[in-house]
C-alpha cells in the first residue's frame, strides 16, 4: 500500500487546488478522481454557461446596433440555428471539448499522485481505489455535488437535460421547459430565448433566485418576460409523457403545454453517498452534506477536512476554491478560519444579477435592526451612454456598516465587488461615503444610498 501525507478524494475546484497546493509545499498527496480534474466548472457548468451567455449577448447587442449607432441601419442576422451551432463551437472551445488532459498533466507536473476511479474508505486511514489501497494521514472530501432530479411523474420517460448535458449539447431545441428559477434556470432561459427557442420557465417559489432580494428578483423575471421568456411563478410540474419526440406536461395552474426538451434546473446534491464515510464514523446531513467548523474540518475528526459543494458553504466554484485555501493553510501547519458572510453571488444573465451577505429580511430572522437604501442604477451618467437602461442597487447596513448588498444592471457581477470588500472588512459607512468613484462609471450608484445610510444630506 503507497501511503501519503493527504489524499484528496475529488478533483474538482476545491480538490485540484488543495492538492496542488499541498504539493507544491512538499507534502505526498494523491488525487482520486473518476471523471474530470477540474470538476464540472470548466467543462460542462461556469466556462461553458458564461461562453455561451457572451455569445447571445452579442448576437442581442448586434440587433441593437442601429439604436447604440454602430451603424445607420440594422444589420442582417444569420438564422437562429447557424447562430446557436457557431455559439455551441465556441462554447467547446472555452471548455477545451471537455478534455481534461491539459489539467491533469499539470497537476502531475506539480507532484500529485492523479489515481482514477472511484475512492472509498474501507480502514481508518485507507482508501481504496478500484482494489488499489492509498493510506493517508490527513483525507480531504471535496467530491462536488450532483444534479437533483425532482420525483414528478413521468419524467424520467420524456426527454430533459441536466444543467451539465444542456451544457454538453450540440442541438437548439425549437421549446423548452425550464424547470427551476435559480441561477442556472435564468442563465440558460435567457441564452436559450435569444437564440430563438420558445422557453417557458416555472418555478414553484413566489420570486426567482430562491431567498436573493425580492426587488431584484423581480427586476430579473421582468427582464427575462423582455426576451420571450414565459415566467410563471408558484407553478409546478406535476406530471409529464411522452408526445411523440418530445414532453406533454401537466403543470399546477391547470395548464398543459408540449415541449421537445425539459431542462431540470431544481438545485444540486452534495455527493457523499458511497464513500465509506460511516467507517470514520461521519454521517452525513438531512441534504447529504458533511458538516464542518470555521477551519473546514468535519466535525467529531482530526483528520478529516471538506471543501467545496459537498459542505453546503455556498455552491460556487469561488467558495470552493476559498475553503481549499483554508484547509491547505491549516494542512500546512497555520491556523486558518473561514468567514462567510462575504461570499458573493452572481448571476451571468444580461444584465448581471450580483449579491452579497444579507438582506434585512436576513438580518431580521438573526434579530438584527437593519436599514436599506436604493438606487435606481439608470439614473447613472453610465446608464446613459451605454444605452443600458435601468437596474437597481439596494444596500443593507447594520448599525454602522453595510452587511449586504443587491443588484441588477450591466456587469453588476464586476461592481458589486466593492460592496463585497465594504462587507468582508466592515468598512465604516462614513469610509464608504467618502470613497470617490470615477466618472462616468456604474461604481457611482453606490454614492447616494452610502450617504443616505450614513446620515450625511451631502
Amino acid at each position: 500500500m503507497q501511503t501519503f501525507d493527504v489524499v484528496v478524494l475529488g478533483a474538482g475546484s476545491a480538490g485540484e487546488s488543495t492538492a496542488s497546493t499541498l504539493a507544491a509545499n512538499g507534502r505526498s498527496v494523491a488525487l482520486v478522481e473518476s471523471l474530470r480534474v477540474g470538476g464540472e466548472c470548466p467543462y460542462v457548468a461556469c466556462m461553458p454557461s458564461k461562453a455561451m451567455l457572451r455569445s447571445e449577448q452579442a448576437r442581442d447587442d448586434t440587433r441593437r446596433l442601429a439604436e447604440l449607432a454602430g451603424a445607420s441601419s440594422a444589420p442582417s442576422l444569420d438564422h437562429d440555428d447557424e447562430a446557436f451551432r457557431a455559439a455551441v463551437a465556441r462554447r467547446d472551445e472555452v471548455a477545451e471539448h471537455r478534455d481534461d488532459a491539459g489539467a491533469a498533466g499539470e497537476l502531475e507536473e506539480a507532484g500529485v499522485v492523479l489515481v482514477r476511479g472511484h475512492g472509498r474508505i474501507t480502514a481508518p486511514g485507507v482508501v481504496s481505489v478500484d482494489g488499489r489501497e492509498l493510506g493517508w494521514t490527513d483525507l480531504v472530501v471535496a467530491t462536488g455535488s450532483s444534479p437533483v432530479v425532482p420525483p414528478v411523474d413521468g419524467l424520467d420517460g420524456v426527454p430533459t437535460w441536466t444543467s451539465d448535458e444542456a451544457l454538453s449539447a450540440q442541438e437548439r431545441p425549437g421549446s423548452l421547459l425550464v424547470l427551476g428559477g435559480g441561477a442556472v434556470g435564468c442563465e440558460l432561459s435567457q441564452v436559450h430565448a435569444r437564440f430563438g427557442t420558445r422557453v417557458l420557465l416555472v418555478d414553484e417559489g413566489d420570486q426567482l433566485l430562491g431567498r436573493e432580494e425580492p426587488s431584484i428578483a423581480g427586476r430579473l423575471a421582468d427582464v427575462l418576460r423582455a426576451d420571450g421568456v414565459d415566467v410563471r411563478l408558484g407553478v409546478g410540474v406535476e406530471r409529464a409523457e411522452a408526445a411523440g419526440a418530445g414532453a406533454r406536461l401537466s403543470l399546477s395552474d391547470g395548464t398543459t403545454v408540449e415541449v421537445e426538451r425539459v431542462l431540470v434546473a431544481t438545485g444540486r446534491r452534495p455527493t457523499t453517498d458511497d464513500l465509506g464515510l460511516d467507517v470514520l464514523g461521519i454521517e452525513p446531513g438531512e441534504r447529504g452534506e458533511l458538516e464542518v467548523d470555521d477551519r473546514c474540518r468535519v466535525e467529531g475528526q482530526q483528520h478529516v477536512w471538506a471543501a467545496g459543494d459537498v459542505t453546503q458553504r455556498g455552491p460556487y466554484t469561488h467558495t470552493a476554491s476559498y475553503q481549499a485555501r483554508v484547509v491547505a493553510a491549516n494542512l500546512l501547519g497555520e491556523h486558518r478560519t473561514a468567514d462567510y458572510r462575504a461570499i458573493p453571488r452572481a448571476v451571468y444573465t444580461e444584465p448581471a444579477v450580483a449579491s452579497v451577505g444579507m438582506d434585512a429580511a436576513t438580518a431580521a430572522e438573526q434579530g438584527l435592526e437593519a436599514r436599506t437604501a436604493v438606487m435606481d442604477v439608470g439614473e447613472t451618467a453610465r446608464a446613459a451612454t451605454e444605452g443600458a437602461g435601468g437596474g437597481r442597487l439596494v444596500l443593507t447596513a447594520v448599525g454602522g456598516v453595510l452587511v449586504g448588498a443587491a443588484a441588477i444592471g450591466p456587469r453588476a457581477d464586476e461592481w458589486l465587488a466593492e460592496a463585497t470588500l465594504a462587507v468582508r472588512a466592515r468598512v465604516p459607512l462614513e469610509v464608504l461615503a467618502d470613497v470617490v468613484h470615477a466618472f462616468p462609471t456604474f461604481g457611482e450608484a453606490y454614492e447616494p444610498p452610502v450617504r443616505e445610510l450614513a446620515g450625511l444630506h451631502v
